[in-house]
C-alpha cells in the first residue's frame, strides 16, 4: 500500500516513514508545500492529513489530488507517531 502523509514535524519525516515501513507500507511524506506538490503526490492508496500542522493550500492540493486517484483520506489532528500507528492499524486491519 502507498501512502501520502501531508503535514506532521519535519524532525519526525524518518520516523514517519519507518512507521510505514513497519506496516509493510511505501511512504512520501510532504511537511511544506513545495511548488510542484499536486505533481509529486502521485497516486497513492491512501492520504494522511495531519491537520494540525498543515496549511489551508497543502490540503486543498491533497483533497484534489485524492479525489483524482480515488485515494481514502483520513484526517488527523495530532501528527504523532502513536496517531500515525493507530491510522495504519486500523487501515490494515
Amino acid at each position: 500500500m502507498s501512502i501520502c502523509i501531508i503535514g506532521g514535524n519535519e524532525r519526525m519525516e524518518r520516523q514517519y516513514v519507518n512507521i510505514c515501513k513497519k506496516h509493510n507500507c511505501k511512504a512520501k511524506v510532504f511537511t511544506r508545500m513545495k511548488g510542484n506538490l499536486k505533481d509529486q503526490i502521485g497516486s497513492p492508496d491512501l492520504i494522511v492529513l495531519f491537520t494540525n500542522t498543515v496549511c489551508h493550500k497543502m490540503v486543498k492540493c491533497a483533497l484534489a489530488e485524492a479525489e483524482r486517484c480515488n485515494a481514502n483520506v483520513i484526517r488527523c489532528h495530532t501528527s504523532s507517531q502513536n496517531a500515525l500507528e493507530e491510522i495504519l492499524a486500523g487501515v490494515n486491519a
